[in-house]
This record gives C-alpha cells, structure tokens and sequence, in this order.
C-alpha cells in the first residue's frame, strides 16, 4: 500500500524511496530509470510484461511531463495488461483502491 506521496518521496509499505519506483504485485524496484527520462518506453517496461498485471497504473509525474509513448501502450494492452495513466498523486490513491481486488502493479514517476 501507498502510505503517502509528495514531490520527489513516496512510502510503501513503511518503505521510503526518493528515486521512481516500480510497484509490482510481489516486490517494490526502487532506482527506476527509463531510456529517456520523460517517455515511458516499452524498453522501460521489459520486467512489467514478464509480471503480467492485470493493469498497469503510470505516475506521469506531480506536474504529468512523463509521458505514455503510443508503442508502449501497444504493447501493454497486446499483452492483455490495461494501462492508466495520471499524475503521480492520482495513480498513488488509483493503485491503492485497484490493489485490493486485482493485481495491480505501477510505474511511478516522482517529480515532475
């Protein structure tokens, strides 16, 4: 669970992180660097697939300038994973109310 999330610092799960993060089903992968800071690629996603969520809930960012390039969308939803996007304080309350009956993993940009 999402406990809090301000600019640049979220707690899971009693766990703080200052770097983006990847909520998957099972774990927590803090450090989360992409291609190219801004554009979620389906290179940055790699792992997400193997997991197989059901959906997949991307942080844009507390200002939304993370953006969802369309082959990356393609890609997920191919792979039968619904994909929403919002801006990180959004996803953070959406994941901690889809969590609870699917399984539910999020990509999540911290700043801006």
């Amino acid at each position: 669970m999402i406990e809090s999330y301000r600019f640049g610092h979220i707690v899971i799960d009693g766990q703080s992180f200052t770097s983006d993060v990847i909520i998957y089903p099972d774990r927590v992968q803090g450090h989360w660097w992409r291609k190219e800071g801004h554009k979620l690629q389906v290179e940055d996603i790699e792992d997400i697939l193997k997991a197989r969520p059901e959906i997949l809930i991307v942080g844009t960012g507390a200002a939304g300038q993370m953006r969802v390039m369309p082959e990356t969308a393609k890609k997920l939803e191919e792979a039968g994973i619904r994909v929403i996007a919002r801006q990180t304080d959004e996803a953070c309350k959406l994941y901690n109310e889809l969590a609870r009956s699917a399984k539910v993993a999020a990509a999540l940009h911290l700043t801006c």
